[in-house]
């Protein structure tokens, strides 16, 4: 018996973008490594490269990711 199956195919009302054909879909019909979701609805999902985006502009001014070293300064020597 397999501790995790397989799913072949989605839930309704899941909805995924594919990265690789640059659109939406209904249920995981791409493999995950081409894909972001689930999102609720296909409006959200059509919004994935902009939310990604906007995410990764907030970590990358969270300064919780830029640990700063105890002399003050952020640049390596």
């Amino acid at each position: 018996m397999a501790l995790f199956k397989k799913r072949t195919a989605g839930k309704p009302g899941e909805w995924y973008y594919c990265l690789e054909h640059k659109k939406v879909e209904e249920g995981p019909d791409c493999p995950g490594k081409d894909r972001f979701g689930p999102y609720a609805s296909p409006e959200e999902a059509r919004h994935a490269m902009e939310t990604a985006a906007e995410r990764n502009l907030q970590w990358e001014n969270d300064p919780r990711w830029h640990d700063a070293p105890a002399g003050g300064s952020d640049e390596e020597e």
